[in-house]
């Protein structure tokens, strides 16, 4: 692709509007109904969300993750604490999600401060996963260089004998966050790039207040 087709490739959004009548005046709820509707349309794994970190000077990093659990307190995900958005994490609680649901023409961003489930909640979902998802948090030294493919398939082997006949124990250095959002904007495509953009921001423990912002 030359840069005049990469410059001319675009697509004009139309399937629906977002006014703040419509919009709920809770955003935890706002975002049930646009999830649910997502999971109603087919789109390809709705709970794939980008998750946004930074160093303490401000270098930023990003990656997919899966969202695992939602609900008023915050957003919850699960990872190595040892990989690089688990180092992060532990100086600059800081983050960002964003949802991108493109069979919906929309986008939900979300800011806030991250912490840490209890190991209660981590070893709960541990012990749900499959148990290759188990011996993988296992063998993968998360964000480390390793020295080929090789090197990591022969540990998962060695594991799964390991494990064969006997449950998998949540490794210490594995668990959950929860990002516990101050910010969360909801975006829905419309002609001419005159997008809605209907963002609610935390006033107290309980208050948020809505506005809609330009496109």
């Amino acid at each position: 692709m030359n840069r005049e087709e990469l410059q001319n490739l675009r697509q004009d959004y139309s399937a629906a509007s977002l006014s703040e009548k419509d919009s709920d005046a809770n955003p935890i709820k706002q975002f049930d109904n646009w999830f649910n509707e997502a999971v109603a349309a087919n789109a390809l794994e709705p709970n794939a969300m980008t998750l946004s970190t930074a160093t303490t000077d401000g270098r930023p990093s990003a990656r997919i993750v899966l969202l695992k659990d939602y609900n008023p307190d915050g957003f919850s995900f699960y990872t190595n604490y040892l990989s690089r958005k688990g180092r992060e994490i532990a100086k600059n609680p800081m983050g960002a999600l964003t949802f991108f649901w493109g069979e919906l023409e929309r986008q939900v961003r979300i800011e806030g401060t991250i912490e840490k489930l209890s190991k209660v909640q981590s070893d709960r979902y541990f012990n749900s996963r499959p148990k290759g998802s188990q011996i993988s948090a296992v063998v993968s030294p998360q964000s480390q260089e390793i020295g080929s493919r090789g090197e990591l398939d022969s540990r998962m082997v060695k594991m799964e004998n390991e494990y064969k006949d006997k449950d998998v124990l949540k490794p210490a250095h594995w668990g959950g966050y929860i990002l516990k959002p101050r910010v969360i904007e909801f975006w829905q495509g419309r002609p001419s790039r005159l997008h809605d953009r209907i963002v609610y921001k935390k006033v107290d423990n309980k208050t948020w207040k809505k506005v809609r912002l330009a496109p």
